[in-house]
């Protein structure tokens, strides 16, 4: 488990008086090094990543708002460091206990100032996965089998497992005999089925019902579809969000959120995939099944999600943007803005 040393100091202003805590990690030998199935280089970028969120319009006669941000993991695809929170309360990290995903989170009680203000920067080394086992189509080295949770073989509200989905499993996977080479299918249906397409209504949920009629939708509705399909067939998979990190400037804005999956097969270990990208860039569709770019930042895992401190209202279908209450009802009056600039891996 990550463990944090934390400081505290005040800020003053003409305009504000921020509460500012920076977070010193102590991290596990192995959150150092990525795990990897073959000798090729591995690629890495680093980031300076802030990401600012105002909740407004709190009504006057409120008792309590209470507000979440999803806080960065560490793990072996990506090191964070210098993180430092700016807000108007204090602040607390905690971590619901399904996933492991850590939250950030304030109260305020009588929020007669507004708006409620909270900037979260940090610093982080994201690595390229790669699984060139999957790539290559057989495994380059011995894979340990792994104790698989679980939730990673469930039903999702928006993403059932069972009729019309698994049949649809059931005829993408016909003739195929190894979990590998279904896994296989499910990719190539899923990239070869949906459009990238975010107009109209109904997109972005992650609906499998919409994803698999309509045909199109963003990179939720894609692995939606890839998950879903692989749990109906009682193969592992699970579900990553975060941000794409731009390609085409070394700063600046981040407009929208991107997430991405991964399949178990035990000979294989976990196979990376990003079927929307794949769709979206057909010359990099090989490279897409079992890879995830340096190019993205996670922050939370999973989906139907229950905060830490819970929330009051239903659970989250996912959690990428931050989350408010005010006297217990969802609150969804939050601005927010996430940027970010290249900084040297050396």
């Amino acid at each position: 488990m990550t463990r944090y040393a934390r400081q505290t100091s005040r800020i003053h202003n003409l305009n504000a008086s921020w509460l500012v805590t920076t977070f010193c990690l102590v991290l596990p030998f192995q959150f150092l090094t990525a795990a990897r199935a073959d000798n090729a280089p591995q690629k890495a970028r680093r980031v300076r990543f802030s990401y600012e969120a105002e909740v407004r319009d709190i009504p006057q006669d409120a008792r309590e708002a209470k507000f979440w941000l999803p806080f960065p993991p560490n793990n072996g695809d990506q090191q964070i460091s210098n993180i430092s929170v700016r807000s108007d309360v204090p602040t607390s990290v905690n971590t619901e206990g399904e996933y492991g995903n850590q939250i950030l989170s304030l109260a305020v009680h009588a929020p007669i100032q507004q708006p409620i203000r909270v900037a979260l920067q940090f610093d982080v080394l994201r690595r390229e996965r790669r699984n060139a086992g999957a790539a290559a189509g057989k495994p380059v080295v011995a894979v340990i089998p792994e104790k698989i949770a679980p939730r990673w073989l469930q039903r999702d509200v928006l993403m059932p497992i069972d009729g019309k989905v698994l049949e649809l499993a059931l005829a993408t996977t016909r003739g195929r005999e190894s979990r590998f080479d279904q896994v296989h299918a499910i990719y190539d249906h899923t990239v070869s089925t949906l459009k990238y397409d975010k107009s109209g209504q109904g997109w972005g949920r992650g609906d499998i019902a919409y994803a698999c009629d309509a045909k199109r939708g963003n990179c939720t509705d894609f692995h939606t579809v890839f998950i879903g399909l692989c749990r109906a067939r009682g193969i592992p998979a699970r579900f990553e969000i975060g941000f794409s990190l731009p390609t085409d400037t070394p700063a600046g804005p981040i407009a929208g959120y991107h997430c991405w999956a991964s399949a178990y097969v035990p000979e294989f270990g976990w196979i990376p995939v990003d079927c929307s990208e794949a769709q979206k860039h057909p010359e990099m569709r090989e490279y897409f099944f079992g890879a995830h770019d340096e190019h993205r930042v996670t922050f939370s895992t999973g989906r139907d999600i229950r905060l830490n401190p819970a929330q009051q209202g239903d659970r989250l279908n996912f959690f990428v943007l931050p989350y408010a209450e005010v006297d217990g009802r969802p609150h969804d009056k939050i601005d927010r803005k996430v940027q970010y600039e290249n900084l040297s891996t050396e």
